[in-house]
């Protein structure tokens, strides 16, 4: 059978697409490590934590938020324990899991971080698209996200 190919539109749209993900995504993670000395993975942990009830959320709960394995998150979370910006506590009501826990540490981190890495985000992608741009990239995030959980869900056991 042979392959649909992309049209020259779709093939401009999902090239260009990609291009300014990889791009955007590596010169804000470069930004956030020269600026703040964090990771991006340490960085989007701390948030979730940050906004989290009590700055604490269960771990399989922040590994779902994340879209993470398991595994990642344990060995990211063993590296913040070490820096000393998050910690690990037993889950309210349940020995099975875990709570991810914000330190003083990690708060202050986060409050550096989050005002530069915000500025880095306006200058490099808000502040230069239109009222009409950010909206339709916000209709065409939300169907193809929609479209994933459909597909995720006709896929699961």
């Amino acid at each position: 059978m042979e392959p649909r190919w992309l049209d020259e539109r779709e093939d401009r749209a999902w090239r260009g697409f990609h291009r300014m993900r990889t791009e955007l995504i590596g010169h804000l993670a470069r930004q956030l490590a020269r600026e703040c000395g964090l990771t991006e993975a340490e960085y989007l942990i701390l948030v979730a934590v940050s906004e989290a009830p009590g700055r604490r959320i269960r771990s399989r709960d922040l590994s779902r938020a994340l879209d993470w394995e398991r595994s990642r998150l344990s060995h990211q979370i063993a590296r913040m324990e070490q820096r000393g910006t998050v910690g690990r506590a037993p889950c309210d009501g349940d020995g099975r899991g875990f709570d991810v826990v914000l330190t003083d540490d990690g708060l202050a981190a986060i409050e550096a971080a989050a005002p530069l890495h915000l500025q880095a985000v306006r200058h490099c992608f808000a502040d230069i698209l239109t009222p009409a741009q950010l909206d339709a990239l916000g209709d065409i995030a939300e169907a193809v996200d929609d479209h994933l959980a459909q597909e995720g869900a006709a896929h699961r056991p």
